[in-house]
Order: structure tokens, then C-alpha cells, then sequence
């Protein structure tokens, strides 16, 4: 499969992360990609950039060794509300918005109530990708999370970091086994995220593809495979 594009990954910025963006966007292009995007986590992270980084972004060149940048942030869901925590000032800064549900500092509810939350981010007309729906962190119902984002096109993403044997995230595996069957079902297009947190694990996507494969998941719904194709889906000429 041809991979053009990696659009979910961190830089040193990100407090737990170790390549710079130079490192990072030089990486991308010995692999051969045509499209990075690095999504900083937004301040709700431990140690992550505070949110004058993200105000300055505007001085980092969108191109460079061959390749094109987007800058952005994955941005925490909040609660079961789907609350952010970044306002509409800060996120109009962003090329990219991911968001996503990380343990440190989201507040959990019952099943359906965690599923209604994520299914208020997916709604949210400023946010492009949901990162790793599938990892376990809070239960969720799936099969209304794939309807949501088919109708308002925002992508689910099928996280290959969260699938590492190593992060004993035990769920991931079967999760995005039935993010990816729904997906199919209702013809949902998924993308794949390396999440790379170091240079070298950028567009690896070895266990995102090895339940893409137990799927029998059309390629075509794959959104990496075509910057076009992405930036289409999100219309992102047309964005908030």
C-alpha cells in the first residue's frame, strides 16, 4: 500500500517526545511521504507546550525538505460533555485538530455517557480526526461513534502506538478490530496514525495494517494513501 501522508505525531514540544521538527519533517521525507502533520498535545497534558507555542506557529515554514507541514495540536476532550481544553481563539490557529481522550485529565461517565461525549467532539466543526477511539481508555460505544463520523466526516482514527504489545492496553486490539468491521459496514473511510513520538516511528503503521488486513478492509477507505483524498474529505479549502 502506498502511504503519503502521517498526520498524528509529537516533537520534543510535547514533553515526552524526543525529535525536533526539523528532525521530524527530514524523516517524513526519506520516507517518502508527501504530506506530516505534527499535532503537539494541547496543555491538559503534563508537561506539554504551553499555549504560547501554539500562538507562534505561524513563523514555522509549511514546506520543507520536499514535504508539506501541518501544524496543529491533539486536543483533549475534556468530559462527557465533549468539552476541549482549547477555546476557538486558539484553536483558528491550528492547520490540523485532533482530538482525543486521554486518561490525565478527562472525566469519566457511564458507557453512554462517555459515547455521547465523543459523539459532541466528532460534531464539533473544528476538529478534523478522532485519535485513538479504539485504545480503551473509555468505554465507548462504537457502532453510533462510526454513524457520527460518517455524517459530519470526521475521521476515526486507528492508532498503530496504542496497538504495541509494550502500552498493555489490552482492549485496542479488539476495539479497532470493530471500529474497522463498522467502518467497512457503513463505508467510513479511518485513517492510521503512527502517533510517533520519535522520529524513526513516523508512518509506522505495522499493527494498524495487520488489523486492517484481519478486516479485509477496503484500501480505498484508507485515507492515507492520498493527500487529495484527505484533504477533500475534510474539506479542508473550506475550513472553520
Amino acid at each position: 500500500m502506498k502511504i503519503e501522508l502521517d498526520v498524528h505525531t509529537h516533537t520534543i514540544a510535547s514533553g515526552h517526545a524526543f525529535s525536533t521538527i526539523q528532525e521530524m519533517a527530514q524523516a517524513a521525507a526519506d520516507k517518502g511521504l508527501k504530506l506530516l502533520g505534527i499535532t503537539e498535545h494541547s496543555p491538559g497534558i503534563p508537561g506539554s507546550c504551553a499555549p504560547i507555542y501554539f500562538r507562534n506557529l505561524y513563523i514555522v515554514p509549511r514546506n520543507m525538505y520536499g514535504i508539506e507541514l501541518m501544524l496543529g495540536a491533539e486536543i483533549n476532550i475534556l468530559d462527557t460533555e465533549g468539552n476541549l481544553d482549547f477555546d476557538e481563539h486558539y484553536l483558528n490557529m491550528l492547520d490540523i485538530r485532533i482530538a482525543g481522550i486521554h486518561s490525565l485529565c478527562y472525566t469519566p461517565g457511564t458507557l453512554e455517557e462517555n459515547t455521547q461525549g465523543m459523539i459532541n467532539a466528532i460534531a464539533n466543526p473544528y476538529i478534523h480526526i478522532i485519535s485513538h477511539p479504539g485504545d480503551g481508555t473509555a468505554k465507548l460505544l462504537f457502532e453510533p461513534i462510526v454513524q457520527a463520523a460518517k455524517e459530519h466526516h470526521t475521521l476515526l482514527e486507528i492508532n498503530n502506538s496504542s496497538l504495541r504489545p509494550s502500552r498493555h492496553k489490552v482492549e485496542a486490539r479488539p476495539n479497532n478490530l470493530e471500529i474497522l468491521r463498522l467502518c467497512k459496514q457503513y463505508e467510513v473511510p479511518v485513517i492510521l496514525g503512527s502517533d510517533a513520538h520519535i522520529s524513526f516511528d513516523i508512518a509506522t503503521y505495522d499493527f494498524a495494517l495487520e488489523l486492517v488486513n484481519e478486516a479485509e478492509f477496503p484500501e480505498e477507505l484508507i485515507i492515507n494513501t492520498d493527500v487529495k483524498k484527505f484533504k477533500d474529505y475534510l474539506n479542508m479549502n473550506n475550513q472553520v
